[in-house]
């Protein structure tokens, strides 16, 4: 009877094996690079020819990296993309002080960007880094899923990183959302390494990152705190039987602390000023939570609600593996929706803050593919699931448009249809003033011999009107006019004293009656 026992026992430690087997899309094949140091020119050549992994992962990042820089200086810039540009082309000590005087963005991607300038200032070179560490985030979004869960998820989230429309959008911008997300990604994956290891160079690691991450956006911190948060909580059992075990964590967060105190004594300012008077744009309450799923599921509530099915799935199974796997999701979920719901109704908030949580959002999704494969084991189901989620987001009217229709606003060919009906002599008048920005990155008022101004309020533009003697006023508003005026004096105003001239891509442009 034991010996029948032991049969048994080893007859279903050979099926386990068998069906783990059958979910390895390498086969048989081991790869040789298990961590950075074993990366040779030998073992990637040997992965190349032999791994399924390796082949995917190189593929979906070559088709990343010509979906992302292809038709990168399409879009003309807008006002967030000018507004980089401007403050870009001061020096780097200046950079710091725009910051320190009120700039709700820390200076490292500024700072990045003018480097970059060295190359020139047309709209490519602006977009060149951000699309460069979008390609990048590929893999990163592969190591997440291969230290969370195994390399199918990790696969299966590095597909979805690729194609998803929404980090694709993000990666063609001259704003620091890609960089954000590269670096929070980047730390990531050293945090499921320190969590599994509790070394200190994961943990250091973990913390440089997280600076950078924060250098890059200030918003990063709620994903670092969340991190943070939930690493305290599942290792209080250790803590509690032996504190040596927190000096690792300790030491990453004095070293955090260390590298961005500058930017905290700055950030703590600028929240208190940018909470005073309350949200002038943006979502409030739980439309945060709504609209930044629709937009991280590419801008379609079809595919929203799909995706947050595969989600809810990933989330359970993550639950059945293990407790704390599914504690994380959760954590990573809720806690920064929670902060972004109160924050809210004291700042601007909007979707692309949070493109942090994809990283979670797509692990989670990955992960709805083990329930499928229990159920048929064979290593196609995840070929199959993967290919769905591709084509899910392919399909979707945003990336079926993307790259024959104007995403951002046209200040390039607006800029030269008022060229052609101004004359030297004529003012132009912004509407709101920082809109002045984008105009002037592509008109010249020194070529045209135009005046420009910028107003934004009714009593900004009754006294320009009484500058103009017989000179012609044109006035370019956009429907920011709203938010920089709320009394809508302006726009009683404009009602009153121009008429409509042109229009185009959400920019309108108006004469002085």
């Amino acid at each position: 009877m034991i010996a029948m026992g032991r049969k048994r026992g080893d007859r279903g430690k050979e099926k386990e094996s068998q069906t783990s087997s059958i979910g390895n899309l390498d086969g048989v094949y081991t790869n040789q690079v298990q961590s950075f140091r074993d990366l040779t020119l030998e073992t990637i050549k040997d992965a190349t020819f032999h791994s399924r992994y390796f082949q995917i992962l190189l593929s979906l990042t070559l088709i990343g990296a010509i979906l992302r820089f292809y038709h990168l200086g399409y879009n003309s810039l807008w006002l967030d993309e000018a507004t980089t540009y401007n403050i870009a082309l001061k020096s780097i000590p200046e950079i710091w002080q725009v910051t320190a005087a009120g700039e709700f963005n820390p200076p490292l991607f500024y700072w990045s960007e003018h480097i970059m300038l060295i190359f020139g200032n047309s709209e490519t070179v602006l977009r060149f880094l951000p699309a460069l560490l979008g390609v990048l985030t590929i893999p990163l979004f592969y190591l997440i899923g291969k230290e969370f869960v195994d390399r199918n998820a990790g696969i299966i989230a590095a597909a979805i990183c690729t194609f998803s429309p929404f980090l694709l959008y993000y990666s063609q911008e001259a704003r620091a959302y890609s960089m954000t997300l590269f670096f929070v990604a980047s730390a990531m994956v050293f945090f499921l390494k320190a969590m599994k290891t509790n070394k200190v160079v994961h943990w250091l690691l973990f913390s440089l990152l997280s600076a950078l991450a924060l250098w890059s956006h200030f918003y990063a911190m709620v994903v670092i705190g969340a991190l943070v948060l939930y690493a305290v909580g599942i290792k209080i059992p250790e803590y509690r039987k032996d504190l040596s075990v927190l000096t690792p964590l300790v030491a990453a967060g004095a070293a955090f602390v260390v590298l961005c105190l500058p930017l905290i004594f700055v950030s703590l300012q600028l929240f208190t000023s940018r909470t005073s008077g309350g949200p002038s744009f943006g979502i409030q309450g739980a439309d945060v939570i709504i609209e930044t799923y629709r937009q991280l599921s590419g801008f379609s509530v079809i595919v929203m609600y799909l995706f947050l099915i595969f989600f809810i799935v990933g989330i359970l199974q993550a639950f059945l593996m293990d407790r704390n796997k599914g504690i994380f999701l959760v954590t990573l979920t809720i806690l920064p929706f929670a902060i972004s719901w109160v924050l809210s109704y004291q700042i601007p908030m909007v979707p692309r803050y949070l493109i942090i949580l994809t990283p979670v959002y797509f692990i989670g999704i990955a992960l709805a593919y083990k329930p499928i494969f229990r159920w048929v084991s064979n290593r196609w189901v995840i070929y199959g699931f993967m290919t769905l989620l591709i084509f899910l987001s392919i399909t979707t009217p945003f990336f079926m448009s993307y790259y024959s229709s104007y995403t951002k606003e046209d200040w390039r060919g607006f800029s030269s249809q008022v060229g052609q009906v101004t004359k030297p002599g004529d003012f132009i008048v912004l509407v709101p003033g920082y809109m002045t920005q984008p105009f002037d990155y592509y008109h010249s008022n020194a070529t045209e011999g135009t005046f420009e101004y910028g107003a934004s309020s009714a009593e900004q533009l009754a006294a320009i009107s009484a500058l103009k003697g017989n000179n012609t006023i044109y006035y370019i508003v956009t429907g920011d006019i709203s938010s920089a005026d709320t009394s809508g004096g302006s726009v009683t105003w404009l009602q009153e004293h121009a008429k409509g001239a042109e229009a185009t891509s959400g920019i309108y442009l108006f004469t002085y009656t």
